[in-house]
């Protein structure tokens, strides 16, 4: 996949309107408790999870909202749901190339997450309760 390089003293209104709506609806994607933690620990594991190891791997998440967010990971095309013919059944997920093509725009937010920390502290605040 080819990056793609933005002009931001764009002079276009519209055109920048447009870089919102994409943004937007690219957060609206993603919001959830558990997507971008699920997202995180499919590019860690560099492959296919079963469901049980995203269960153990994902502190404090339940059954049911897992296999809801995993549900939304994969009707946005995120996320790849394979199931095998066996006893007893066997689920595996794994990102697809619309999930791997995520990753440039993830080490992004985490370079700007700690870079906010980092600033943070120097100035002597800390982030909110569950913010980065």
């Amino acid at each position: 996949m080819t990056q793609i390089e933005r002009e931001w003293d764009c002079g276009d209104p519209q055109k920048r309107l447009e870089w919102a709506s994409a943004t937007t609806e690219t957060l609206r994607v993603l919001e959830g408790k558990w997507k971008i933690i699920i997202l995180c620990q499919l590019f860690a594991a560099k492959g296919p999870l079963r469901f049980s190891d995203l269960e153990r791997l994902i502190d404090g998440v339940n059954q049911k909202m897992l296999i809801q967010q995993l549900r939304q990971l994969e009707q946005d095309g995120i996320v790849l749901r394979t199931v095998f013919a066996q006893v007893p059944p066997r689920v595996e997920y794994e990102l697809t190339e619309m999930g791997y093509a995520l990753g440039p725009s993830m080490q992004a937010l985490i370079e700007w997450a700690e870079m906010r920390r980092s600033r943070l502290s120097q100035n002597g605040s800390s982030p909110a309760e569950g913010q980065v």
